[in-house]
């Protein structure tokens, strides 16, 4: 866990419950009014479309950009922040 950011070592720390969207690692302000504009407010709302796409992390980053206007890096660290809790909770 040493190369992970703070925020996502607090975000795999415990189960999803009802954490805000902004929680995600990856996901900047600008990014979380577009998600929650869109109805994607809490981060298992945003963790069933990863799920939907059956966890295709490039399908997933070219929803996030193309969809909600997430930057490369965003959509990369946010689907990261996503597989890494599936792998510590599903």
């Amino acid at each position: 866990m040493d190369h992970m950011s703070r925020r996502l070592r607090a975000f795999l720390s415990e189960p999803i419950r009802e954490k805000d969207v902004a929680c995600v690692d990856g996901i900047s302000h600008e990014l979380e009014i577009n998600l929650v504009t869109k109805g994607f407010n809490k981060a298992y709302v945003l963790l069933g479309q990863f799920l939907l796409m059956h966890k295709r992390e490039a399908e997933f980053q070219k929803w996030l950009i193309c969809c909600c206007g997430a930057t490369e890096f965003e959509a990369r660290e946010c689907s990261n922040c996503l597989k890494e809790w599936c792998a510590c909770f599903l």
